[in-house]
Formats: C-alpha cells, structure tokens, sequence
C-alpha cells in the first residue's frame, strides 16, 4: 500500500484555502501589516514547556508558537506538508517513510535532518523521559532510522490504524533539547522550528516570545509563507474569567480565550471586538467513574448517577446556552468515529435512578437526606486536578453535585488537588470519580481511556478493564478500513457509556477568542479546532 504524499494530498491542499467557520476570514482588500506586538490574556499557566510531555490542552495555543510537526491536517482530516514533504506506507501497513523538507532549521541552529527525527521518536520510547506517554502510540515504533539525511522511517511491530496521525502530528525538539537540564520542564533551552521563540517564562504571570526571522517554511494551510507578522506576542496569565473580561474591555490586552457564558454577549455582534469558538476534537469533559473502588464499582450505582443528573438545565444554568451537551465518548466533530444514534438513548430519570440505588441496596436515608447502606453514606469523591481547573469546571460541579443530592440523594464531593496528590491518587486508585476531557484525534483520546492502564491506558480513570474493551480497540487499530473502525467505536461507546456506565458525558470542550477589533488573522486550526498560533495574527493600527 504505498502511497506517495504529493499524489495522496494535492486534492486536499485545495480545500486548504477555504474559510474554517470558526474563523474570521480575513476580508479580501486587507493588506496584513508587519511588526508590532499583541498581548494576550489565557486562562492556563503550563505544568510544562515541553510539548511532548504536555497534557494541558489550553496550553497547546502557547507552545504551537514554537514547536511544529511533520505535516499539517485539512479541516477535512486530510494531510498537506510541513517539516516533511512527503511520506509513504509500505504494502503491510507496518512502515512509515517520511522525506524532510530542505532548508530547515531549529532556532538554536541545529538543522533539521533525518536523525534529529529520529532521536524523538526514540526519546519518546523511552519511560525515564516520557513517563506513560512511552506506553502509547510510539510504542508501537519497533524501529526508527535515518535512511538518509532526508528520509526517516518508522517501522512498527504491528499495524496500527492511527499511527500517521500520532506520527504527522508529533512536536519534534531540537535534539540539543535531549541534553538540556530543562527537557522536562521546558524552556528557553528547548528550541523547535516555529515562527516564534520562547525569549521569558515568569511562572503564574507572563510568557514571552519574538520573531523567528529566518522562519520560511509554513505549512498550505497557514494563511501567508515567510516570517510572522507580529514581532512579539505576550500571553499573560489570568485564570479568573472576569478579569480576562476586564483586561480585553480595558484595552490591558489585545485578545482573550476562554470566555464564560456569562460574558460571551459583551463580545458577539459589538463592532469594538470580534468573538468566534470551536468545539474540540476528542474525548467531552466527563465524570469516569471508578469501578474498581467504592460505590462505583457497582453499575447499578454509575447508572443511577447518570440517571440522577439533568445535564442540559446544568449547562443552562452555568454556561447560558453557551456549550454544547455531550453524550458519547468523543467528539461529534469526529464525524469518522462518532456514532450519534447515542444522543438521546440516555438521560435523565430520577425515578430509575432511585429504583436502581433500592436494588443495590442503598435504600435508608441519613438526617440529611443522603442514602445509606450499612450505615455508611453514599459518598463519591470526584478529584479534579487544579491545573485543570477551568471554563467554570468548579461551577459545573457543583450543578451536579446539586443534582445528584436532589434527584437521587448521592453524596458528590470534589476535591480539588494539586499535580503531585493527582498522580499519587491516579497511581492508588483511590477515588471515586476523576473529571477530565482531551482532544487527541483518530479515536487516540478513545484508547487512552479505554485500554487497561498497562497497555496504553494512560488516563482510563474508570479503571474499566472488561475483555471487550481490548478487544475491540485492538480490532479497530489493526484494520484500516474506515467503516469497519466506525462500527467496532460505535460498539464501545454503547457499551462504556449505556452498558456499564464507566462515565458521564457532560459538555463537549470549547474554545472561545475575543479580540479588540483591530486584530486580524486570529484562527482555530482547521482539524482539530485549537486556537491557532499567533503566526498569522497582525495589528490594523
């Protein structure tokens, strides 16, 4: 099954032109002005600079500023050149071949070669570097070798489905980045390819980065070739929804992401600002729920906790209409791995839900009105990690907190941890729900919840271990025939989320931009909708 780059993507490069409609399309007679600085307030200050080993998918719009990967994906999911010109995929499915592009650079003047490549992909499989990240697609790279100075191949140990999209998709490091003391923490020592680089990091205030000038190499998809517009971008650190606001309203800064419900009316359709969003590829933001310890290991109680909980009147009442509901376990906009026959196959019942929590027992109520067994409350701890902590997440857990006790007399708690308490309770397995979301695309988002911990499940917080599971992920990974990949997903997602109830689906992410009017060029990337870098943004001024 060979398959040469140019003649497998010209018919997509086409459609790389085409307004994404989450993005402002930049008007015709625009001319894009050059130089200046914007400053730009985000919701999320990094646990790392180090792309690879970043987990925080609010933090992707600060690093895509310097760090890019081989090639570029189409709204359409289709594959246009970056840092690599060309690939193939041998008859067997099993080697990847990639040919680099000439002429490119890292910014502390190392050039991108075929070993430089190479010596990421085999950093990557190695744990002492990249902790559980080792355990997930690159651990199928039984091979990687510079066959020339331009030509890196990747062979794997079996096929896998998604691996081009992990592959094309990957940061690639300087590989003076492996010997330096900041590898892991990221900084100013870790240099990429980017249009930008990494000049100041003040933790918990700003971050900085200027002009990349001998930057000549973006990908079609990207609006204009050559060196960014802007000199510098600050992105600084507000974590309060209502500042971001204020500092945007008060001319402090130029742009803001992560717009409340509540505030998104102060932007839409006032000519002093332009306001756009996109949902996000991969998995919603969802309540996994522990089968493994407490009362959640019984599917009575998970089910009676889906039952119990009236999603839309919560995402009515924190977000004014202003997110979408979720209900299966990735992404609608993954339009190849969704099965949308889900939505309204389950919802809100409190009288099943107080029926099922009879049958398991917790039929008593203490003073409070929360169900007893065994003179033991009903109690579910949902820990969420205070690094993620964002688009009113606390607010929204409180809703359901609400709902829960209401409807059904569960007890929710929350703890919200720190990073070091997240890991050690990931480790034990001692809690009873965790919350997350993520947005790797190619049902990748979907294995890492799904496969056992130990083989590649490197966020399956429900714990879910059931044979189907494996199997079925194995099956879908191995083939590479769409529908057939389709129809095992859409088995999973019956059985995870109506079946067994490993989860409860609660809003699809979003991102949401606003902007002083005079800044042109701001974008989502055309796949898998994160705000776009800040190489095509300019000042009008």
């Amino acid at each position: 099954m060979k398959i040469p780059f140019r003649q497998y993507f010209l018919p997509l490069i086409a459609a790389a032109g085409t307004t994404f409609a989450a993005g402002v399309t930049q008007a015709a007679d625009a001319t894009p002005v050059t130089g200046g600085a914007l400053v730009w307030g985000v919701e999320t200050d990094p646990a790392t600079l180090n792309p690879q080993l970043n987990g925080q998918d609010k933090t992707k719009l600060l690093l895509r500023n310097v760090f890019e990967s081989l090639l570029s994906r189409t709204a359409d999911g289709g594959y246009v050149p970056w840092l690599a010109n060309e690939y193939r995929i041998s008859d067997d499915g099993k080697t990847y071949t990639f040919t680099l592009r000439d002429g490119v650079t890292f910014t502390d003047g190392e050039k991108l070669d075929a070993a430089a490549v190479v010596k990421n992909f085999t950093r990557l499989k190695d744990a002492a570097y990249s902790g559980s990240a080792s355990a997930g697609p690159v651990s199928k790279v039984a091979d990687a070798k510079a066959l020339d100075a331009h030509t890196v191949e990747l062979t794997l140990s079996e096929v896998y489905a998604p691996f081009l999209d992990f592959a094309a998709s990957l940061e690639i490091l300087s590989p003076k980045a492996f010997d330096s003391a900041q590898l892991k923490s990221g900084g100013t020592e870790i240099a990429g390819t980017g249009p930008f680089i990494l000049k100041r990091y003040v933790k918990g205030q700003d971050i900085h980065f200027v002009k990349n000038a001998a930057y000549n190499w973006a990908p079609k998809t990207a609006a204009h070739q050559g060196p960014a517009y802007l000199d510098e971008v600050t992105y600084r650190f507000l974590p309060e929804s209502s500042v971001r606001t204020g500092a945007l309203s008060s001319g402090q800064v130029d742009v803001i992401e992560g717009i409340s419900g509540n505030d998104a009316g102060l932007f839409k359709d006032n000519p002093d600002f332009t306001y756009q969003n996109a949902l996000n590829t991969g998995t919603p933001y969802s309540l996994f729920l522990n089968v493994t310890y407490g009362p959640t290991q019984d599917v009575k109680v998970r089910k009676a906790l889906l039952a119990a909980v009236d999603v839309d009147a919560v995402l009515k009442s924190v977000y004014r209409g202003e997110r979408t509901r979720a209900w299966g376990i990735t992404s609608p906009i993954d339009a190849q791995f969704y099965d949308k026959t889900i939505e309204g196959a389950y919802g809100t019942d409190p009288k099943l839900a107080n029926q099922l929590l009879d049958e398991a027992g917790w039929s008593a109520r203490d003073g409070e009105g929360f169900r007893t067994k065994d003179g033991k409350r009903l109690s579910i701890e949902i820990v969420q990690a205070q690094a993620t902590v964002r688009d009113q997440r606390n607010v929204l857990l409180e809703a359901v907190q609400a709902q829960a006790r209401q409807n059904a007399g569960i007890d929710l708690s929350v703890s919200y941890v720190d990073a070091g308490t997240y890991t050690d309770r990931r480790k034990t397995g001692q809690f009873g729900s965790i919350a997350n979301s993520n947005t790797p695309t190619d049902a990748i988002d979907i294995e890492y919840h799904y496969l056992p911990i130990d083989q590649g499940g490197s966020i399956n917080y429900s714990r879910a271990s059931a044979p189907e599971l494996l199997t079925w992920l194995k099956a879908a990974a191995s083939t590479l025939d769409a529908k057939e990949r389709f129809a095992l997903y859409a088995k999973l997602q019956r059985f995870a989320i109506i079946e067994q109830a490993y989860a409860l689906p609660l809003y699809e992410p979003e991102d949401q931009i606003a902007a002083a009017s005079y800044v042109k060029g701001i974008s989502f990337r055309q796949f898998k909708q994160l705000p776009e870098s800040a190489y095509d943004i300019w000042r009008s001024e």
